[in-house]
């Protein structure tokens, strides 16, 4: 977070800074199983790509439990220190780590126990079965580091450090590029030994996101922090979206494998040919799926963070550009699928292979039919990420649910069996569920974004509304600087009434959430602690930014203003006057007692604290003394004279300079 200031920076220099790596580490996790599916597809054929086929829904599945609690953990982080709750956020993440160790071993063995019922289950056909069995068997042992891994490079990510979480998966998948051709065709071990250079690199990635954990930069985590407790639950709220994503694509998976070899028994092509097709068409289509979801998990710790400290300006302006590209990205692949289909097809399988032309054959098809309308899904996937960065978990569990459950098995059914179109009948019910679930998407993603322009809209017609006065004299504008329970308040307050101008006081937090995008709850508790951004948060300093604007703009018309360095802000407008009002121990501690309800034997050290609070906001942002009377034209004690009359004696004090003001 010190290196990259979410609040601040530019939207693109953070996209980039955090879509990229995402981006990359998305498509090694993709690269992982292309790999594989590559070396097998030459070295053993058409059963071994259909063998990894059968297995990719097991690597679905742990891919879903890593996000359940990874893309939870991490979008909680980022709201969490967006609201300025670290200790929060510590807290939970700290019991997320451990939740994830826990149900990364037992999703392992159980996995690896259940093999021989999981393959029947995923489709596979008998030929195929023996090699997804040792496959799978192998896969399964590495399921823990792979999920663990997962999980914690969406946290890396979310701590600001993108570029660590990509490096994690490079490694993990360049020692999986090297050991692929030497345990497959050197050892000549076929699919166990894809299987096993995958599990090498695995291991590899878990041991450095492992490294991580004691050097994170947004919180410092404790052995306390690691016992399980309940704020877990918020966690798996966040994440279910993102794991209802990945098992609705996994139940997809699972229906096409059966589906097409079922169909496929009474076509030409065999009940082997369209499951190995399918295997690789969704491995190059995870490609395109995970460079969308690289953008948009990217963009995750921009929107919360930003959403969770009330700034939906920025949270606007980075959904609009998340958008916009995935679109871009989803055109490309369209035409890639469309216009290079055999191109893409032939890496997978040797030319010498006896059912080469009826696979070549299938796979066109495919790409053409399935995969025709792709570029569409930019809007389904982008938005349920972003709905959930939000916080909207229901509304992004429905997005995840729509295109795979409620649209595409339906209608690929009804095509296949009631309009007795068979295996084409699956593959065109694709672009009919890609357009249905398209413009559902836009009903949910136009009204997010509404609801954000709407919330500004709002606060800005209400400090218009706000600013009118019926002052008709010269311009005059007076700024009180007061010690804590001096009741300097109530004397600028009385002195707006008598000079018949505005007063702006608590009334500065709604503009300068308008200005900044900070939610007003927010600026009220940082206004309360009065506290620098030296000593909170680097929200404070985008704060400090929307009140000086603020304070620059209301400055035009007459007016008093209360505190928030608006003396210094204003130091050169010659039509200023700066008020410093302070008061007694005694008298401030009975002020407080009366006024601000505070403890008498607590009140005085809870004033000097406050107040020390004050004098350090003063000199971060002003770089000079706030005691310092040569900053001022006029110094009060309150206590010589009562509020009432001090207000009277700052009126008669502007009234009598030797320029006429009124």
């Amino acid at each position: 977070m010190k290196q990259l200031d979410l609040g601040k920076d530019k939207i693109n220099h953070l996209l980039l800074s955090f879509a990229i790596p995402c981006v990359i580490s998305m498509l090694i996790n993709s690269i992982y199983n292309i790999v594989d599916q590559i070396f097998i597809g030459k070295g053993v054929g058409t059963v071994g790509n259909a063998a990894t086929n059968v297995i990719f829904p097991l690597v679905l599945i742990f891919g879903a439990i890593a996000s359940l609690i990874g893309n939870g953990a991490s979008a909680n982080l980022s709201l969490k220190l967006g609201e300025g709750k670290k200790e929060e956020a510590r807290r939970t993440l700290g019991s997320s780590i451990t939740i994830t160790f826990l149900m990364a071993i037992f999703i392992g063995i159980l996995s690896y126990f259940c093999l021989p019922f999981l393959v029947s289950l995923f489709g596979s056909t008998e030929n195929v079965y023996p090699y997804a069995l040792d496959y799978g068997k192998i896969i399964a042992i590495g399921a823990p580091f792979v999920i663990i891994y997962t999980a914690l490079s969406n946290i890396i990510r979310a701590d600001g450090n993108p570029k660590y979480a990509m490096m994690m998966l490079v490694v993990g998948a360049i020692i999986n590029i090297i050991l692929d051709p030497i345990f497959i065709f050197s050892f000549s071990m076929g699919v166990k030994g894809g299987a096993i250079a995958t599990v090498i690199g695995q291991i590899i990635s878990f041991l450095i996101a492992i490294f991580y954990l004691p050097k994170m930069k947004s919180v410092s985590l404790k052995k306390k922090d690691f016992i399980p407790n309940r704020s877990i639950l918020r966690v798996i709220g966040l994440g279910l979206s993102s794991f209802i994503t990945q098992m609705t694509v996994l139940v997809l998976f699972v229906f096409m494998n059966n589906m097409l070899t079922k169909l496929g028994v009474d076509t030409k092509f065999g009940a082997d040919i369209p499951l190995s097709v399918y295997g690789i068409i969704s491995k190059v289509n995870s490609l395109y799926i995970a460079t969308i979801l690289g953008i948009a998990i990217g963009a995750q710790p921009i929107i919360g963070f930003n959403y969770g400290a009330g700034n939906k300006k920025r949270v606007s302006e980075t959904l609009k550009k998340v958008l916009t590209i995935n679109f871009l990205v989803g055109i490309f692949f369209n035409l890639m699928f469309a216009f290079f289909p055999k191109i893409i097809i032939s890496a997978f399988i040797s030319s010498t292979d006896a059912n080469y032309e009826l696979f070549m054959e299938f796979a066109i098809l495919t790409c053409r039919s399935f995969m025709l309308l792709i570029s569409l899904n930019a809007l389904e996937i982008t938005t349920s990420i972003v709905v959930q960065s939000l916080g909207h978990v229901f509304k992004a569990t429905m997005v995840s649910f729509t295109r795979q459950i409620i649209l595409f098995i339906p209608i690929a059914c009804f095509l296949s069996m009631k309009l007795d179109k068979g295996i084409y009948g699956v593959l065109y019910a694709g672009p009919i569920a890609d357009i249905l679930c398209f413009f559902f998407c836009i009903f949910i993603f136009s009204s997010e974004y509404r609801k954000l322009t709407k919330e500004s809209t709002t606060v800005s017609t209400t400090m218009e509304n706000q600013e009118s006065s019926n002052y008709q004299g010269k311009r005059i504008v007076v700024t009180i600087s007061r010690e804590y329970g001096s009741g300097g308040r109530f004397v600028g307050k009385m002195v707006a009434e008598k000079l018949g101008i505005p007063f702006y006081d608590k009334e500065l937090i709604s503009y300068s959430a308008k200005e900044s995008g900070l939610s007003e709850s927010y600026i009220e508790e940082i206004d309360e602690q009065n506290t620098s951004a030296k000593f909170v948060h680097n929200n404070d300093d985008l704060l400090f930014l929307a009140e000086q604007k603020v304070i620059q703009d209301l400055s035009k018309n007459a007016c008093v203003i209360v505190g928030r360095c608006a003396d210094y802000i204003l130091k050169d407008d010659k039509d200023v006057f700066k008020i410093f009002l302070f008061s007694d121990d005694e008298s401030k501690v009975r002020r407080a007692i009366k006024y601000y309800k505070m403890d008498k034997k607590n009140a005085l050290s809870k004033i000097k604290s406050i107040n020390k609070k004050r004098e350090k906001h003063y000199e971060y942002y002003t770089n000079r003394e706030w005691k310092n009377w040569n900053n001022y034209d006029l110094l009060m004690n309150v206590d010589r004279l009562g509020v009432h009359k001090t207000a009277d004696k700052i009126v008669e004090y502007i009234k009598n300079l030797d320029k006429p003001i009124l």
